[in-house]
């Protein structure tokens, strides 16, 4: 038997496996094996480096020469070669079959229009947040196929959909991707808005006395996307006006997507009739990632910035960030920060650099208040001025490091963590907070910091 013959049982070996340990095992690991040359006796395979090599073998050896047993009718034993990632044959793995419509042919291939030309980014949409960029859990894939049935029938397949979960988790994500879909696909006219800014221009509006421009901003939507309704809590007024805008949409078929960061029946100071609707549709959970597919989205993430590390780094990472898609994606941006900035990135620097997030996950108890009271103390400013409006630097700086500790140590939202300091919006948050974590991956000193910071709130919260 020639060596093409060998790669032709060799592909048969894992559309099988796919059948066994699933599709998403098969992209991880087998995706970037791939076939060199065999003997009679001897399977020769290529892997990128020696850490994944021995994960294949401890977790899959027996399993592949037990089914290329199966297949050839005698053993065969299987050996490796370390090739570095580009010379590496990949069409050795065969393509994974992609029913229409699943989420698996949306997480590795971009959908494509039928359109004449691409239309402008829609100005309220993150142009990031598309399908085929959410990696999807194998152990929970309904909220991704729920968004995905909504993005191909609005209006009548799951309206309204509520997506809920932990922060970081990826439900702005769907929610956006939702919108980007229709946006690319049709001519519906598609209204993003945290629920902060529902709020907020209510109130404007009706101390305007122009009420009516904000029903008809809002009620002729085609498709509304509403996030963090959690934030809606004793805002009576809003409930009000969004009980009617929800009825006036609903009623005239219009999609209705909600996000929240717990289910609705936990939201104790909202109206049992805005309860009610928020729950009429389909309510579904999205999860904290599972460890084989926090390294898959650790993986699609290099993949799109264009940017690399060991295997074991990424391996790292998924083991000891377990709380959610967005400390996973900060932890490679402060090693992209270091590398562009420093050098390569190693297994023994991305220990060191990514030892503050591996050793503090979020708790459930600490208040931000806790935070800006042991911050204010720490840099010698007044807890008054951390939550005022004064922007030298003595006060400014501190005030961004208590955005990145309450975002780092807390469920809170960034919405919620503005409203504390000062009644700043959430973008500032996310900015003090990205700010903060390139600063520490690139200053020892601030690392000490943060690190010395942490164990006071820590501390204090015991």
């Amino acid at each position: 038997m020639n060596s093409c013959d060998y790669r032709i049982f060799w592909e048969e070996t894992v559309k099988q496996l796919k059948d066994e340990i699933g599709e998403q095992e098969i992209s991880m690991w087998f995706s970037r094996i791939g076939y060199e040359r065999a003997t009679d006796t001897v399977i020769v395979l290529s892997v990128p480096s020696g850490f994944y090599r021995d994960n294949v073998r401890q977790r899959y050896e027996l399993l592949i020469e037990k089914k290329l047993l199966e297949l050839l009718g005698s053993r065969i034993s299987i050996e490796f070669e370390i090739k570095a990632p580009q010379a590496m044959d990949i069409q050795s793995v065969p393509k994974k079959d992609k029913p229409a419509g699943t989420l698996a042919s949306v997480s590795h291939e971009p959908q494509k229009t039928a359109l004449p030309e691409e239309k402008k980014k829609h100005p309220l949409l993150n142009e990031r947040y598309t399908f085929d960029k959410f990696v999807i859990d194998a152990d929970n894939p309904l909220p991704a196929n729920a968004a995905i049935a909504v993005s191909k029938n609005p209006g009548t397949a799951y309206n309204p959909l509520l997506i809920y979960g932990g922060v970081g988790l990826g439900k702005t994500h769907l929610m956006q991707a939702i919108g980007n879909a229709l946006y690319q696909t049709t001519n519906l006219k598609i209204l993003y808005a945290p629920a902060e800014t529902f709020t907020n221009e209510y109130i404007a509006h009706v101390n305007k006395n122009k009420m009516h421009e904000f029903k008809n901003k809002y009620r002729n939507a085609d498709v509304l996307l509403l996030d963090d309704i959690h934030f809606l809590e004793k805002k009576e007024g809003t409930q009000e006006e969004l009980f009617h805008t929800f009825n006036a949409l609903y009623e005239n078929n219009k999609q209705i997507v909600f996000t929240c960061d717990r289910p609705v029946e936990e939201l104790k100071n909202l109206t049992d009739r805005l309860r009610s609707r928020f729950t009429r549709g389909l309510s579904i959970d999205l999860k904290i990632p599972s460890y084989e597919t926090r390294c898959a989205i650790l993986f699609k993430k290099l993949q799109d910035e264009h940017f690399s590390v060991p295997d074991e780094v990424v391996h790292l990472i998924a083991k000891n960030v377990s709380s959610n898609v967005r400390d996973l994606e900060s932890a490679l941006t402060k090693l992209q920060a270091y590398s562009e900035l420093t050098g390569p990135v190693t297994l023994e620097n991305a220990q060191r650099l990514l030892q503050d997030m591996f050793g503090s996950p979020r708790q459930h108890n600490i208040s931000i208040d806790t935070i800006l009271k042991i911050v204010a103390d720490y840099f010698g400013i007044s807890y008054i001025d951390l939550k005022g409006k004064k922007r030298t630097k003595n006060v400014s700086f501190p005030r961004q490091v208590a955005m990145y500790l309450a975002r780092e140590m807390t469920e809170f939202s960034t919405t919620e963590i503005g409203v504390e300091l000062g009644g700043r919006d959430h973008s500032t948050v996310m900015h003090g907070h990205q700010k903060i974590e390139t600063q520490t991956a690139l200053e020892p000193s601030l690392e000490v910091t943060i690190a010395e910071l942490k164990k006071r709130i820590t501390n204090a919260n015991q």
